[in-house]
Formats: structure tokens, sequence, C-alpha cells
């Protein structure tokens, strides 16, 4: 048995092989009692406290716990091991790398939770939409920000020349910025946004060909929940290069009739039918009476025409407020014997 233990594989001993797996296989073992403990002890006992801030950090700490405690086991199983100076080198600027990276990834899902819980909320109760259009610009920001540094520190932490490949980035920023063009123009695109506020967050626009709701301004891209419930995401780019209509910017919205009454009807009727249009515009409070027009525009080949034009105020809505108006066109018309016309043809019989 010792002379089994005894023999050697590439440089170390089975029994040196045995240590450095058990090692390994203590600390995974180790990471799952640690999550076991955090979610059935830890957690209760944050419950029971007023704040959130607690239950929020033990929450996003026990994926990172895991996972650092594995690293470590394997830190320790491999360094257990004789090693040739080359390999050791990469096992340590590995290891390096993948603690950066673990700080980084529990800061990130922490500061996310943060303004999860407490900013948001309070952007939500704003009268103004600048804070819901910048507030997922900023949790981005802070994302790459923190992913950027984390890549700096851990390859500065490897042993490498940060400085070297900042001077290579310099060099190949030409080729980067061609291949990049399409996304340079989104981001710029963003920023045109951002600084002209043709629309802001819960506006009705018409652009690209898209009828919706603004639901998010994204740095490279922005979404719209058009009028059938689908999401549609347009480039920035795309949209600050088109024309934009944003339909919620409007006082009031335009509604123009053409009504048609027989020839029949006499001037003092269509002046009738015109103070009607008037009076019934006064009498809905949906409507902005001052703005109201009516005219008599045509002798059409089967009818007097009566344009009517009037403006639904901001607000309100446009389908009940023209349903209503129909009605009263319709109710008063009836009750004051004015006719609609159709097409009519009449033939006379010379024999």
């Amino acid at each position: 048995m010792n002379a089994f233990f005894s023999k050697e594989f590439y440089g170390n001993t089975v029994l040196d092989w045995v240590i450095a797996m058990s090692i390994i296989i203590a600390s995974i073992l180790l990471a799952k009692l640690t999550f076991f403990l955090l979610g059935r002890f830890i957690k209760q006992f944050t419950k029971r406290t007023k704040s959130k801030l607690d239950d929020i950090i033990i929450d996003k700490f026990e994926e990172p716990a895991v996972f650092g405690i594995i690293i470590l086991g394997i830190w320790y199983g491999i360094n257990s091991l004789s090693l040739s100076d080359g390999v050791h080198t990469l096992l340590v600027n590995t290891y390096y790398f993948l603690i950066t990276f673990n700080v980084a990834w529990f800061i990130t899902r922490l500061l996310d939770a943060i303004i999860e819980e407490y900013l948001v909320p309070v952007v939500e109760k704003t009268e103004t939409d600048l804070d819901d259009q910048l507030l997922p610009v900023l949790r981005k920001a802070i994302r790459i920000a923190i992913w950027i540094l984390a890549i700096v520190v851990g390859l500065n932490n490897a042993g490498y020349d940060i400085g070297t490949i900042i001077a290579g980035l310099g060099l190949g920023g030409l080729a980067f910025a061609l291949a990049a063009k399409d996304s340079l123009s989104h981001l710029f695109g963003g920023f045109v946004l951002f600084t002209d506020k043709p629309f802001t967050i819960n506006d009705r626009v018409l652009t690209n060909g898209f009828d919706g709701i603004v639901k998010e301004i994204g740095m490279r891209s922005t979404r719209i929940r058009v009028l059938d419930g689908r999401e549609v995401t347009l480039p920035n780019a795309d949209i600050a290069n088109n024309s934009i209509v944003n339909v919620s910017s409007e006082p009031d919205r335009k509604i123009t009739v053409d009504l048609a009454l027989t020839y029949k009807t006499s001037t003092k009727h269509l002046r009738l039918a015109m103070e009607l249009l008037k009076q019934l515009t006064v009498e809905n409070s949906n409507v902005n009476e001052a703005k109201t027009v009516t005219a008599f525009t045509e002798f059409s080949d089967f009818s007097l025409k009566i344009r009517f034009i009037y403006y639904i105020k901001k607000g309100a809505s446009v389908f009940d407020t023209m349903t209503e108006v129909n009605f009263e066109v319709l109710e008063k018309f009836n009750a004051n014997g004015l006719d609609f016309a159709f097409p009519t043809q009449t033939i006379y019989n010379v024999n």
C-alpha cells in the first residue's frame, strides 16, 4: 500500500495528489455548507431586522462566497503539489484574477440590488421622466466601470504590464473604431436623444414606421411598446436620423368630420346645423370649444357638405370623446329634421 502511495506522477506522489484532491473536495463541501448556513440561519436572522439592507447583502453575498471558498480550496490543493515555475506562475496569476473577478461580481450584484430596492421606487414617484431615462443608463455605466476596473486590477495583479496593454490598444484604436463604427453611432444617437429630448419615458411616438409608448431609453437602443402590445427595440442612431412625431406632446387632438346633408336642406337649416355643432362642443367638457370650426364647404354631387373641426383636450380619451360627439350630432340632427345625404340618382321618364 505504501509502495502505491509512493509512486510518482508528474513530479508528485500518489499521496500528494490524494491530499490535493481531498483539499479541493473539502472546499466544495465547505462551500455547500456555507451556502446552507447562510440560507437557513443567517437569512432567517436578518429577516427579523427592520432594515432590508442586511437581507440584500446576505442574499447577494451567497454565490460569491461559495465561489470564493472553492477558488481558495483549489488554490491550496494545487499549491500543495510540486509544480514547475512556469505552471506555478500561471496558477498564481489565474488565482489573483479569479479573486478580483469574484469581488467585482459581488460588488455589481450588491449595487444593482441596492439601486433596485432604494432608488427605483424614488424615481418612479417623481413627476419628471428624466430620472427614469437616466437611471437605466446609470446602472449600466456603473456595471461597466466596475468590470473595466476589475479587469485592469486583475491583469495587474496577474503580473501583466497594464501600460503596455493600453499602449497596444492605442495603436489598435483606429482599427477598433472602424470595426465598431455602428455601435459608436448608436451611442452617439443615444447622446443626441438625451440632449435634444424629442421624447421621454411613457411618451407615445411615431418613428421608423412604429407607433407606440417609449418604455426605455438606453445607451445603444430604445425600447418601444407598440399599440398591439409587442415590444420593439430600435437602435438609437436609426431613431436620431429619422423623423420623430411625439404624439404625447400635442396640446389637443384635432378631429375633422365632413357632414353631408341633402339638397333639400334650406339655408336656415344649414345655419342651424352649424350652430348645433358649436353648441355640442360647448356642452362637452372634453372638447376645447374655443377652437371649434364649422363651415359650409362644398356643393358635392349628392350633398351639401359642412366641415366640422373640433379639438379634444389633452388627457381626455380620444375614442370615448369622439363617440360622445358623434352620438350628440346624430341625436341633434335627427331631432331637428336634418337629413344626412347618401349617393342618390333620379331617373326621369321622357316618354
